[in-house]
């Protein structure tokens, strides 16, 4: 039987340029969000719009909402209410992101005259009836996690890094893992997909990307709760 013997000076070579290629991806896909979640930093923003949630059923609810938002990204403060049905008009989201950690957040209901603490554990549930869970709602600054770069593939016609992202601490995500695929000639995240137990859960896309005062914007967002069936659309 023949033999192969690689000799030590030639292995840690390979093992050395192995682990070069993994340092680098690593960069690499940092510095690809970094760059990301410069470009999209803004003072302040407001929008408002119309949100609609598809019941696995076929039931279609939808309501009329407002956000704004001030701060840079992942040590920002946002606010996001309802403004329509009256069943629903009033109920406010105020959400104040930490760059070392997870948000605060605290949630209006009128109909009581109280305001509700979001627990951390309580963060993975649904936003009032949408498809979204509170942790979706909050923003991360880069240190919270580690990136590795995945490949390159197309989204909507448009050519992106894949990127793998995975929280540094990890009861503070619902996620075990995070894809991101992010476009190469204006860093704007197309597609997210959120995976539990690194089994995808949630999937949201980025559409009509338009260039608004100097900030590429997505004016429509989908978002598909994979294991329950249902998609909301704003």
């Amino acid at each position: 039987m023949n033999r192969i013997i690689v000799p030590h000076t030639a292995l840690r070579l390979w093992i050395g340029a192995a682990l070069c290629v993994s340092i680098a991806s690593s960069q690499d896909a940092r510095a690809v969000i970094e760059e990301s979640q410069k470009r999209a930093r803004s003072t302040s923003q407001k929008y408002e719009g119309v949100l609609q949630v598809f019941d696995p059923g076929g039931k279609i609810t939808e309501k009329r909402w407002r956000s704004e938002r001030a701060g840079a990204f992942g040590n920002s403060k946002s606010i996001l209410r309802f403004t329509s049905p009256a069943e629903v008009k009033g109920v406010a989201l105020l959400v104040v992101n930490h760059p070392d950690r997870a948000s605060d957040q605290w949630m209006w209901t009128p109909n009581i005259g109280r305001d509700r603490r979001i627990a951390l554990q309580d963060r993975s549930t649904r936003f009032f009836g949408t498809d979204f869970s509170f942790e979706d709602l909050e923003e991360r600054d880069v240190d919270q996690f580690t990136y590795k770069l995945l490949g390159e593939e197309d989204i909507d016609g448009a050519r992106c890094w894949h990127i793998e992202a995975r929280a540094k601490q990890t009861k503070a995500s619902q996620y075990s893992a995070i894809a991101l695929w992010v476009r190469k000639d204006n860093y704007v995240t197309a597609q997210f997909e959120g995976l539990v137990k690194d089994k995808l859960a949630r999937r949201l896309r980025y559409q009509q990307i338009e260039n608004v005062q100097g900030v590429w914007t997505a004016r429509l967002l989908e978002l598909t709760d994979v294991r329950r069936g249902g998609r909301t659309v704003l």
